[in-house]
C-alpha cells in the first residue's frame, strides 16, 4: 500500500479538531502535521492525495468492546460479514465479540478457535474476541489469555441461553482470583437474580410493565455485590451496560477508593425514556431496560463527571421470530437491541442537543473503549496509532429506516430516529472502506445500497496475554502482535494490538 496524504480542515488530534494533515504509510499513521505549519527541514510539503469537505470531521475510528455477533451456532441472528459491514458503515473499525450467543460460547481454547475459524474471510473490520466464565471452566481461563481473548465475561444470573449459565458469587470469586493471577480483566452483566425473581413479571405489552420486572434494585445488589469481590480479590473488573443510574453513587464510592472498576452504558440507554417507548414494541426490549427521562440525564451526567467510561453498543440481534415471540407480550421476546451501525450517529445528534462536543463523544466511543481492551493502536489520531478513520458530517440529516442497515434482521430501535449527522466514510489501517474514494451511501441514510457489500479488509486481534509462540491453544494469525494491557494503557506503544490483514491485499 503506498503512501497518502489526507487533508482537512476539521481533524480530532489531541482531544480538539484542528486543520492537519495526515501521512499514512503501511496502514499506519506516519505524521500528523498541523496545517499552516512550517515543513520540517530539509522536505518540501507535497499537495495532498485526498482533501476532505470542509463540512467534514476526521475523528479516530470508532471501538465497540460489547457486540454479539452469534457465529457459529445462531447465523440466522448475525454473522461476520453482516455484523462487521453494520459496524464500518456506522463508523465503528474495531469490534470485540462477545462469548455468547454463539454455539459454542467461547469458554475454551477448543472454542475459540472454531470462532475464527468461523470469521476467517468474513471481517470488514477488525476483531477481537472476549471469553467466557462458566460455572467449571476456570481451568480455561489462562489457556484462553495466553490464545488472545480481551478478558472474560460473566452472568450473574441466567443469560437467555442455555449454554452460557450464570455463575454464583463463589464461582464469581474463584474466576476472579484466577484472573487476577494473570492480570487480566473481568467483565459482568450485574443484574441480581434474586431481586428479579422477586419482581412482578406479568404478561403485558407495557414497556413500562416490563421495566418493573428488571427494577433499579437489580442492578444496585449486583453491582454492591461485584464491588465487595473486586475488593477481596483485586481483579480488574467492568461493569456491563450500566442503566440505573441509581447506582452511579455506589460507582463513585468504588472508584475513590481506588478500587479497579471501569464503566460502560449503551446509545440505548441514552438516546430513549421508558415513558416514550409504544407498548408491544420488542425492538426496544433488553436486559437491563431503558428506563425513564431522568434517568437518562443522570447517565449524561454520569458520563460527563467520568464515573461512566465508555458507551459501547451491546448489538445484540435475533431473528423476527424471537423478537416477536410471544407476542404482544414482552416478556417472552428476545432482549437485545440492533444498534452496531447506528449508535455513534444517534449518540453525536443527542449530545449535540445537550451542548457536548464530539471530542467527548469521541473519548467516549473511540479511546476509553480501545484503552478498556488494551488497543494501543486504537482510539486516537496520533504518529505509530493504525489509520482508522470516521469522516462524520455534522449538518447531514437522515432518517433511520431498519431496512436500510445491514445487519442480518431488519429490526432496530433506531427505526424513524430522525438523526442530524452521519457517517459518511471508513478508512481502515489505511484503507478506505466506503467513502470519497468507495463509492458507498451514507453509512446512516435511508438508502438500501448501505447493505451493499465491503472489501474484506479486517483482521483479528490478539489480547493482552496473547502468547506468540510456543503458547497452548490458537496461535496468533501472521504479524499480530499483542495489545497492551489494562485502561491506563490509552498512551501505550502505537504497535499494541495490530490486525493481521484476514483476506485483504
Amino acid at each position: 500500500m503506498s503512501a497518502i496524504r489526507i487533508a482537512a480542515a476539521n481533524v480530532l488530534v489531541e482531544g480538539a479538531f484542528v486543520p492537519a494533515e495526515l501521512e499514512i504509510d503501511g496502514g499506519r499513521i506516519a505524521a500528523v502535521r498541523r496545517l499552516g505549519a512550517a515543513p520540517l527541514p530539509g522536505t518540501t510539503a507535497a499537495p495532498a492525495d485526498v482533501v476532505v469537505p470542509a463540512s467534514t470531521l476526521v475523528l479516530p475510528g470508532n471501538v465497540d468492546t460489547h457486540v454479539h455477533i452469534n457465529e457459529p451456532g445462531r447465523t440466522q441472528w448475525e454473522g461476520f460479514a453482516s455484523a462487521t459491514t453494520a459496524a464500518a458503515l456506522g463508523g465503528t473499525t474495531t469490534v470485540v465479540d462477545m462469548p455468547l450467543n454463539s454455539i459454542p460460547p467461547t469458554t475454551t481454547v477448543e472454542n475459540l478457535h472454531a470462532k475464527r475459524d468461523a470469521a476467517a474471510g468474513k471481517l470488514r473490520v477488525d476483531t477481537g474476541f472476549w471469553g467466557g466464565i462458566v460455572p467449571g471452566n476456570t481451568a480455561s481461563l489462562r489457556p484462553l489469555w495466553e490464545a488472545g481473548v480481551f478478558g472474560f465475561k460473566c452472568f450473574l444470573l441466567d443469560s437467555g441461553v442455555p449454554e452460557f449459565p450464570p455463575v454464583d458469587p463463589a464461582q464469581l470469586r474463584e474466576a476472579m482470583r484466577e484472573v487476577a493471577s494473570f492480570g487480566g480483566l473481568v467483565i459482568v452483566h450485574a443484574e441480581d437474580a434474586r431481586t428479579i425473581a422477586a419482581a412482578p413479571a406479568r404478561a403485558s405489552a407495557a414497556y413500562t410493565d416490563f421495566v418493573l420486572s428488571r427494577p433499579d434494585a437489580a442492578e444496585l445488589a449486583a453491582i454492591a455485590g461485584l464491588i465487595d469481590a473486586v475488593r477481596e480479590t483485586g481483579c480488574r473488573t467492568h461493569i456491563l451496560h450500566l442503566s440505573s443510574a441509581r447506582a452511579l453513587e455506589t460507582i463513585s464510592a468504588a472508584k475513590a477508593e481506588g478500587l479497579p472498576l471501569t464503566v460502560e452504558t449503551c446509545p440505548h440507554y441514552l438516546c430513549f425514556d421508558a415513558e416514550a417507548i409504544p407498548d408491544g414494541a420488542p425492538e426496544f426490549k433488553c436486559c437491563p431496560p431503558i428506563r425513564d427521562a431522568g434517568n437518562r440525564d443522570a447517565l449524561w451526567q454520569g458520563l460527563r463527571e467520568g464515573l461512566i467510561d465508555c458507551i459501547v453498543s451491546d448489538h445484540s440481534p435475533s431473528t423476527a421470530a424471537e423478537k416477536y415471540r410471544g407476542a404482544p407480550d414482552l416478556q417472552q421476546a428476545w432482549g437485545g437491541i440492533s444498534g452496531l451501525q447506528v449508535g455513534f450517529a444517534a449518540v453525536a445528534h443527542q449530545a449535540r442537543t445537550r451542548g457536548i462536543g464530539l471530542e467527548a463523544v469521541s473519548r467516549w466511543m473511540s479511546a476509553a473503549p480501545a484503552a478498556l481492551a488494551g488497543l494501543g493502536a486504537k482510539g486516537a489520531i496520533e504518529a505509530g496509532r493504525d489509520a482508522d478513520l470516521v469522516f462524520y458530517d455534522p449538518t447531514l440529516p437522515h432518517t433511520v429506516s431498519a431496512d436500510a442497515l445491514a445487519h442480518r434482521n431488519p429490526l432496530s430501535a433506531y427505526h424513524g430516529m430522525e438523526i442530524t449527522g452521519a457517517v459518511t466514510g471508513t478508512m481502515l489501517r489505511g484503507r478506505m472502506l466506503f467513502g470519497p474514494d468507495g463509492g458507498a451511501p451514507s453509512a446512516a441514510g435511508g438508502d438500501a445500497g448501505t447493505k451493499a457489500g465491503l472489501a474484506v479488509t479486517g483482521g483479528f486481534l490478539a489480547g493482552p496475554g496473547a502468547v506468540r509462540a510456543g503458547g497452548p491453544g490458537w496461535a496468533l494469525p501472521r504479524g499480530a502482535a499483542s495489545a497492551s494491557a489494562g485502561l491506563a494503557s490509552a498512551g501505550a506503544g502505537p504497535g499494541a494490538g495490530t490486525a493481521a490483514g484476514e483476506g485483504g491485499a
